[in-house]
Formats: C-alpha cells, structure tokens, sequence
C-alpha cells in the first residue's frame, strides 16, 4: 500500500483527496460516508457574509422595535430563535462534525467586501474549525471600480480574516484574477497559508416559458481541471512555502495524481461525489493507489510537483506556447 498521506496547510491528512463544501458535508450520514471512503479533510458547508449580516440584521430591528409601534401594542413580539441567526447553525453543525468524523474539518466563508464579518471566522475557528477557508466570490459590477480596487479589497478581507483567527487560512479565488502570480504573493503576505484553485461561478439561466431567470446548477467536467493545473504547476514554482489546493474537474484518481504532479498539495471534489456518491471517492483513492504502485512510487509526497514549472524541461508549457501548439495541431 502506497503512503498516501500529505501536508495542508500545515495540518497532516491521512490522503490527498479533500470533500469540498457541498450538501453531502452538511449531512450526518454522508459526513460519515466520505470519512469511512477515507477523505483527507472535508470542508463543511459555506457561511455566506451577506446570509448572516441579514439574519443578524432583521432580528436587530426586530428586538429594537419593541412596543413602542401601535401594530405591538396588544401583541407580544414573535418568537426568535437565537440558534438559527447569523453563524449559530454553522458552528452547531462544525462541533457535530468534529464529533462525528476523525480528521480535519475545514469551515467555509463567503464574503465579498469588508466589514466586521470576519468575527464569523473567529467563531467557526474558536469553535474547532482546524483551519477557515475563505471563499472570495464577488461578481463585480461597480463601473468605477477597477481591477486594482477589486483586488485590493480582497486583500483587505484576507487581513481581516487573518487577523481573527489562529487555524491556518486557504483562500478560494476565481480564474479571473489578471495578475494571478502577483495576487498570490500578496495573498500569502496579507496572511494567506494556502490557495484553493479555482471557484467555479453559476450563472442565471433563462427560461423561455416564464421568460425568467433562474438558477441552475451545472456540475463541473473534468476538462475544467486544465486551468487550476496550469496556474498550480506555475505558482508551485514560484510560491514554494505556500500550500495550494486544485479544485473544479477533478472527478477521478488520475485527475487528482494530475493535479499532485504539478505541484498541488490536494486535490477537491464536489461534483464527482454529487454525481456519483460519497462512496466515488474511495473508487478515486484507489485509482490513485494502483497507478502509484503501478509506476513504483512509495508515497505521494515523491511525486508532488515533480511537474511543475521549476521541474519541466520546457516552463513555457505552462504559459501560451501551449495554446499555440493545440490551436495549430486541431488544423
């Protein structure tokens, strides 16, 4: 048996293969499904900034309202339950999880913009979260805000985050980062332990019988996985100290040994065990286990970023030679 184990984000994980934030994290049955599969860490559910503010925020006006308005001057105000408001249910839900599953269990928050929220991650943390994930998913729609504000901002909520917490922090970013090598040193220096690459972004679907709009959840392809190798195998190059995750596409073993060879310190799946299972990602350990033995590795850790920019004979492979070489031989 090969030695799957790897480090992230300086926490020791018994396999390279992390559940993502999905349903199946939030339920009893399938937490224990992914655990018993042998999962590395799981990621529960994600508290979203803008969920919680107005949950806090409407049961604030409702306490402040009072009897001092006629329409409560004969009726006692509703009853509040306290333990569904703001980050209550999620910190109820992460000590379950540490009580049920014996290894890491990551909180997820999603925020967009600064602001006292980060008290939410100290929360999740002090509660026994053994490291935060911070999900930075915006779609920016200001006109006057640029690019340079945009990621400025989002490293303002990395040191605000950072400067909540103890755990280790990982930081989730979209694909559309311009300046993604130097967003990443300013990351880890704002206080970033890992990156997580990349978020994937649902948008609206039409319907043409209502003529609406509506939500549509798409699972993701293991084509999708080009991108996240790509920029790990670069910034693997350039960011040595910094732990880094792969994320969207990843749907099998060898689709997880792609991402460690480039440098990658795990490998996350969501859509792959929304499609097929918690059990899929035993099926995916084990696939990653034969081919291991199959090419005489006696551990994972020997074969991580062996193929990465600053291991290849050819760096450039990484970047738009690439491109050229696919577009020229589809001709």
């Amino acid at each position: 048996m090969t030695d799957l184990t790897t480090s992230y984000l300086g926490l020791e994980l018994r396999s390279p293969i992390i559940a993502s934030c999905s349903p199946l994290t939030g339920r009893e049955d399938s937490l224990l499904q992914l655990a018993g599969a042998g999962a590395g860490a799981v990621v529960l559910p994600s508290l979203f900034q803008e969920e919680a503010e107005a949950e806090e925020l409407a049961a604030s006006d409702l306490m402040d309202t009072g009897d001092d308005f006629a329409e409560f001057a004969s009726a006692p105000l509703p009853e509040i339950e306290f333990s569904e408001i703001g980050p209550s249910r999620h910190i109820d839900w992460l000590r379950k999880a540490k009580e049920l599953v014996d290894l890491p269990v990551l909180a997820s928050v999603n925020g967009s913009r600064v602001g006292d929220w980060a008290k939410y991650a100290q929360q999740l943390a002090e509660a026994g979260a053994d490291a935060v994930e911070l999900n930075l998913f915006s779609v920016n729609t200001d006109s006057d805000e640029s690019s340079a504000d945009v990621e400025a901002r989002y490293l303002q909520i990395i040191e605000a985050v950072r400067g909540r917490i103890q755990v280790p922090l990982a930081v989730k970013l979209s694909q559309h980062i311009t300046g993604l090598s130097c967003f990443a040193r300013r990351a880890e220096e704002a206080g970033a332990d890992g990156l997580v690459l990349f978020n994937r972004f649902y948008g609206a679907e039409i319907d043409l019988a209502s003529l609406s709009l509506e939500p549509r959840l798409a699972l993701s392809s293991p084509d999708e996985l080009r991108f996240p190798l790509r920029w790990i195998g670069i910034l693997r190059a350039q960011r040595p100290g910094l732990s880094l995750a792969a994320t969207s596409g990843v749907h099998s073993g060898l689709d997880a040994l792609k991402a460690l060879l480039v440098g990658a310190n795990v490998a996350c799946t969501t859509s792959a065990l929304l499609h097929n299972g918690p059990g899929h990602l035993g099926v995916m350990l084990r696939e990653l286990d034969a081919w291991l033995n199959e090419h005489d590795y006696e551990s994972v850790r020997q074969l991580q970023g062996s193929m990465s920019a600053a291991n290849v004979p050819d760096p450039g492979q990484f970047e738009r030679a690439q491109y050229m070489k696919v577009i020229t031989s589809s001709l």
